[in-house]
């Protein structure tokens, strides 16, 4: 089996419980707080290592005091980032959480948002069928070195997980990566602003006519819908009692590739994302322990 090439972010989580958002100039008292491993990219593959299915995590660390707890923190989980920077320290998300479990995130950017095509060698080319990018690091400066990686290899299989901040990343760049046709995966929110619809079966069809390939829409607790060869299919969801709803996303485009890597179908790999995902919104944080993962994996 191929390795998945995971781009992207890990980055330090802190995470904190509040009742509300404040509003300007209102001083609150948070309920906890938490650090930990967090990023979309070291989330899907995160899920992709519990599945046992071969990836590489390319996911900066820097130097600085943020780099050395991510670092220490991925080797506490056996897992290693490809690329070591000396320019930056990695950065850091402040999570707050309410009450309800939704979660606003306030990013400081680091060394984990940055790539550079000659990181992967041609030798390690030669390893890899997939690759997953998300629009985080699309938005960045170097989003373009991303895309050209991507098009200059065109037999790989791109996961696309374009995020909410949709309006910051330019058309030539959403273009270019449609032109790739990469299976994209995004929340209804998401779909509809990227589509211009007004419903997600509206808006799944619309994306898949400009990519030509499967999109995934996660629906929260309705589950998700997915579009793929002309046809609409709505998955149920889990139910869950939601904790907070940090990384579900990220980990259910990670069961995802791991179930089509696996050799499930769309349907049945939605349906284990589903699970995945349900279980990730019932913990703090971004990740279910190796115990929480086999408790998950047992009723798959």
């Amino acid at each position: 089996m191929k390795k998945t090439l995971v781009i992207g972010s890990t980055v330090l989580d802190i995470i904190i419980q509040i009742d509300h958002l404040p509003k300007t100039s209102e001083d609150i008292h948070i309920k906890g707080q938490r650090m930990a491993l967090g990023g979309c990219a070291y989330n899907a593959a995160d899920i992709l290592r519990k599945f046992d299915v071969p990836y590489t995590l390319l996911s900066p660390i820097g130097t600085g005091r943020y780099a050395l707890i991510v670092e220490t923190m991925l080797r506490e989980k056996g897992m290693e980032s490809s690329v070591k920077l000396d320019t930056d320290d990695n950065g850091f998300c402040l999570c707050m959480v309410e009450k309800d479990g939704e979660r606003t995130f306030v990013v400081h950017h680091g060394v984990e948002y940055s790539f550079k095509k000659e990181w992967v060698s041609k030798e390690m080319k030669a390893e890899y069928d997939s690759v997953y990018i998300a629009g985080f690091e699309i938005e960045e400066s170097d989003g373009f070195e991303i895309i050209e990686f991507i098009e200059e290899n065109p037999g790989y299989q791109v996961y696309f997980a374009p995020g909410p901040r949709l309006s910051k990343i330019e058309n030539e760049k959403l273009d270019r990566i449609f032109a790739r046709q990469p299976i994209t995966h995004l929340n209804e929110e998401e779909a509809m602003e990227l589509s211009q619809t007004s419903s997600y079966e509206e808006a799944a069809k619309v994306i898949s006519e400009r990519t030509n390939n499967t999109v995934i829409i996660t629906l929260g607790s309705k589950g998700a819908y997915y579009f793929e060869d002309g046809q609409g299919n709505l998955v149920a969801g889990e139910s869950a009692i939601v904790v907070d709803t940090i990384g579900a996303g990220d980990s259910h485009i990670g069961a995802i590739m791991a179930s089509v890597k696996m050799g499930f179908t769309m349907q049945q790999a939605v349906e284990r994302a589903n699970m995945i995902s349900a279980a990730v919104v019932g913990v703090q944080g971004s990740s279910l322990t190796e115990d929480q993962f086999t408790t998950v994996l047992q009723k798959l």
